[in-house]
């Protein structure tokens, strides 16, 4: 059995981020092979990092109650999408708020960056922006992101992508094969760990 965690990176409580997600969940139920996580940030509120650990180099001794259930979750998976708006040219605080408090949880998984923009980049910056955060995780990145752009007319609240509006069959495709990609790694690399 495959676990990939999907994340959704943004706090706010009304987003595009959230419609994305809500189609998501129902694009891709679990199978026989693989079981979907889906992590909303809004449900670990994580206090602003202030622990005396680097997580990189030692764990965090006393995580509060919501830092280890967000942990825990992470530890638990063999892959990850990330997907996240940019804002100012980056990723949210919040998703780099709860990057922050992570290390061997996601030592050499793989994870697939998608981002959101209601503007015509797709977010492009805030993939950028978070690309050296994971590789600094020691997590192995996905080459290529997935770029949403003006997608604010494409998805609904319901979770469903509008077939009408421009755009969204590209949309769907490349969020299939982002999945696809993510689970193939994932798959792969759980059979095949990395031994220093």
């Amino acid at each position: 059995m495959t676990k990939i965690a999907l994340i959704l990176g943004t706090t706010r409580s009304s987003s595009l981020g959230a419609q994305i997600f809500s189609y998501l969940k129902h694009q891709f139920p679990n199978t026989a092979d693989v079981t979907y996580t889906w992590l909303d940030l809004r449900d670990y509120p994580l206090p602003f990092y202030d622990h005396p650990e680097t997580p990189l180099d030692r764990p965090i001794s006393q995580p509060t109650a919501t830092e280890k259930a967000w942990l825990d979750q992470l530890a638990a998976q063999d892959g990850y999408v990330i997907l996240s708006p940019e804002y100012d040219h980056a990723i949210p605080g919040g998703l780099k708020n709860a990057l922050d408090s992570v290390g061997g949880q996601v030592d050499h998984k793989p994870v697939q960056v998608v981002t959101y923009s209601h503007y015509s980049d797709g977010g492009m910056l805030a993939a950028a922006s978070v690309v050296p955060i994971l590789q600094m995780l020691k997590m192995f990145v996905l080459p290529t992101p997935v770029l949403l752009w003006n997608a604010d007319q494409n998805f609904t609240a319901e979770g469903t992508l509008r077939p009408d509006v421009a755009n969204s069959d590209h949309f769907a495709q490349r969020l299939r094969d982002a999945l696809a990609e993510v689970t193939f790694y994932s798959r792969l690399l759980k059979a095949h760990p990395y031994h220093a």
